[in-house]
């Protein structure tokens, strides 16, 4: 799995221990639903005013939020990564983009009682599964997306 780290604005916290912890969950995901792991996947670490300013360009919401996700496939039905001719012709598949407010994640990690490490595996996992086409529109769909997380999370021993 190729992954992609960039840092945009305050990122504290952004460090080797926080990227191997992201692999890991994006690896994790992978490897739950069978998939093939050659993918490419871009990972932005940034503060709350960094994700507030894309959260604004990108989906015209004026407010930090924990994370975004930017897929680059789409899918006829969630997780159903096919090993098509582009996948053929250039080896790793971009599965797309991860935004990760690592300010977010601390204040979030405090109010909900656990761990950083937690939520940042949590907000990979929930990412993760945007870049796979699960989603949480309806109260199904949240259902299942979130029965996957908490499986996944739970593998990964990010319990609460």
């Amino acid at each position: 799995m190729e992954m992609m780290f960039t840092k945009y604005g305050g990122a504290a916290g952004a460090d080797s221990e926080t990227e191997e912890l992201i692999r890991a969950a994006a690896k994790a995901v992978l490897e739950f639903f069978g998939l093939r792991t050659d993918v490419e996947i871009s990972v932005m670490l940034t503060d709350n005013a960094g994700i507030r300013e894309l959260n604004k360009t990108h989906r015209g919401i004026d407010r930090a939020t924990d994370v975004l996700s930017f897929p680059m496939l789409e899918y006829e039905r969630p997780g159903e990564i096919s090993s098509g001719e582009e996948w053929e012709l250039s080896g790793d598949l971009c599965l797309g983009d991860i935004v990760i407010s690592l300010e977010r994640a601390a204040e979030q990690a405090e109010e909900y009682g656990h761990t950083l490490r937690r939520e940042i595996g949590f907000l990979t996992v929930h990412s993760m599964l945007h870049l796979l086409g699960y989603d949480h529109m309806t109260e199904d769909e949240e259902k299942e997306m979130f029965s996957y997380q908490e499986k996944i999370l739970e593998l990964m021993g990010l319990t609460r």
